[in-house]
């Protein structure tokens, strides 16, 4: 099976959950595509904005914090990719023409999306010959959209969890495969969350792998009339998240 990774660069949640992945599955892997952490008409000012229009300067700050740690330590997505022997490059449009033909050439059975802020359209959807795998930080139909973690959080969710589903053209759409539910910790932080939840999306896309190349797995229509959808939080959003007793960091 060969498969390609689509995500986003991020040197603070995704490097090990790229390095757990690759442990396994490099021989499989033909590439990791990483774009910008942007989404549709963002510029990086106006992300910058955006993240300091519902966080403030303390939420940036911390951001800030982290990241200059993370690259301190020279952690990154093409980091893990070379010590595991796996091409790792940085390409602005999943959509592109040129960039869906050369997945055709190369006989990509199976796309996975990680983190990637694109909307996929169709001509890139019906590429690989085994479809187009995304994972969702929430057990869905509940919690589709985005910063699925701050929204449990902010809403005080005991449990928390994890969907692997085929895609389709609709946003947190398509076939389920495997969802992995797991608690929420009184005093866990934004950060701790996403970096277990990171963890426990690893082990549970390797599981769906494996089922995927043995023919075994379970493919099963989300029903969108159930469930909930959220955008990026406003700062009344913020406010109500520390609320609730929680901490970005």
């Amino acid at each position: 099976m060969k498969i390609v990774f689509l995500t986003t660069s991020d040197a603070i949640y995704l490097p090990a959950f790229f390095d757990r992945v690759l442990r396994d599955s490099a021989s499989q892997t033909q590439a990791v595509h990483v774009v910008p952490p942007l989404y549709k008409g963002q510029t990086f000012l106006r992300a910058f904005l955006r993240y300091y229009r519902t966080f403030g300067l303390r939420g940036v700050w911390g951001l800030t914090v982290r990241i200059a740690h993370a690259k301190g330590r020279r952690a990154s997505i093409q980091a893990v990719c070379s010590r595991h022997g796996v091409k790792c490059s940085v390409i602005s449009d999943v959509n592109a023409p040129e960039f869906v033909s050369h997945l055709r050439e190369i006989g990509t059975d199976l796309i996975v999306s990680v983190s990637c802020p694109q909307i996929f359209k169709r001509t890139l959807l019906e590429s690989p010959s085994l479809g187009c795998l995304n994972i969702h930080g929430a057990l869905l139909p509940q919690y589709r959209g985005v910063m699925p973690s701050f929204w449990m959080l902010a809403n005080g969710e005991r449990i928390a969890g994890v969907s692997i589903y085929f895609m389709n053209e609709q946003i947190d759409a398509g076939e389920l495969c495997r969802q992995r539910a797991f608690a929420i910790g009184v005093r866990e932080t934004l950060d701790a969350f996403l970096h277990r939840s990171k963890a426990v999306a690893a082990e549970l896309l390797l599981e769906v792998l494996g089922e995927i190349e043995a023919g075994e797995v379970e493919r099963t229509p989300l029903d969108l009339t159930t469930g909930s959808y959220y955008s990026w939080p406003d700062r009344e959003a913020a406010r109500r998240f520390y609320s609730t007793g929680r901490r970005l960091w």
